[in-house]
């Protein structure tokens, strides 16, 4: 039995596919092996700030019942005051539509069943540490202070795919892959950053790279799904190393499509004209001629002049 074990159980409300039901269910499950206490969130970053007080008052390990931004913000307010033994293990429960961290880790897609993995780990104390990457964002001239992410960044057109995404669930649409599909087809044809590519890329020891309208930085693969159907430009990145980034420069519609049905082969492998690919980075730098959108794990997060990524091994502990 894990009744020691102190948890707290940070729940969305508004995740995508779970229900008070479902949650009630969950919380019955935990509170059966451990001293469990629930809290939902209220607000964007209130994620953030109930992980940060679990970490001050000792507890044990912080289960999330979300999606990805969730996750995100979780892992922001645990590592607040940097990664250390102090802080927390973090255990994910799939509840959002995408849920990249959580079946990077190899949890069950059914929240129900995800739990149940779950208690199965603590009780075998199987958990381990994983690498994660932050960001800092140059507004108006000054560095932002880094931001974590647990599974990707990205600079330009993914950002404004995203940020399309969420002006049509602002007016009430619900996030599915279809809806992805018709932003990006958009921001490719519609958008002007394919036709004029604004990006440079530093990487350490090697020259600049400009001419860049897309950079998909992941920390695990797949870098997202579409669906059920895995999305993986960067099929070696893993939680045991560094960051992995696949760019691309000016293409045209038919090359883009053939880079999209590569990324999504079923040995993945996005080689050609245009695309350009680095494995276990520890750093690199993005600038932009005219500002771009950034976002971190699937949240936008506003437009920037350039982005600094860092990789941070060993950075939180995870139950696997």
């Amino acid at each position: 039995m894990l009744g020691a074990m102190r948890a707290l159980l940070v729940a969305n409300p508004a995740a995508t596919t779970t229900t008070r039901k479902v949650r009630d269910v969950l919380v019955r499950a935990l509170a059966s092996e451990l001293e469990v206490d629930v809290a939902e969130t209220q607000h964007r970053g209130h994620a953030r700030e109930l992980a940060a007080q679990a970490t001050v008052e000792g507890i044990d390990v912080v289960v999330t019942l979300g999606g990805d931004g969730t996750v995100n913000e979780a892992a922001n307010g645990l590592l607040s005051g940097g990664p250390g033994a102090q802080v927390p293990t973090l255990a994910v429960v799939p509840g959002g539509s995408t849920n990249v961290f959580a079946r990077a880790l190899g949890r069950s897609r059914d929240p129900v069943e995800a739990t149940g993995e779950i208690l199965d780990s603590l009780r075998a104390g199987r958990t381990r540490l994983v690498s994660l990457g932050t960001a800092s964002a140059e507004t108006d001239g000054s560095w932002t202070e880094p931001r974590w992410f647990v599974f990707a960044a990205g600079f330009g057109f993914d950002a404004d795919v995203i940020s399309r995404v969420e002006t049509q669930r602002a007016r009430g649409r619900r996030s599915t892959g279809a809806l992805y599909v018709r932003a990006g087809v958009d921001a490719f044809v519609l958008g002007r950053d394919r036709r004029r590519p604004p990006l440079t890329l530093t990487v350490p020891g090697e020259p600049p790279v400009d001419g860049l309208f897309l950079a998909l930085v992941s920390n695990v693969s797949p870098w997202s799904y579409l669906g059920a159907r895995p999305i993986n430009p960067n099929p070696d990145a893993s939680f045991d190393g560094g960051l992995d980034l696949f760019a691309m420069g000016r293409v045209g519609v038919v090359r883009m499509l053939h880079h999209v049905r590569q990324t999504m082969a079923a040995r993945p492998d996005a080689r050609g004209r245009g695309v350009h690919r680095w494995h276990d980075l520890p750093e690199l730098e993005l600038t932009a001629s005219r500002a771009q959108g950034w976002q971190l794990d699937g949240d936008h997060l506003g437009t920037a002049a350039g982005l600094r990524v860092r990789s941070v091994p060993d950075a939180l502990r995870v139950v696997v």
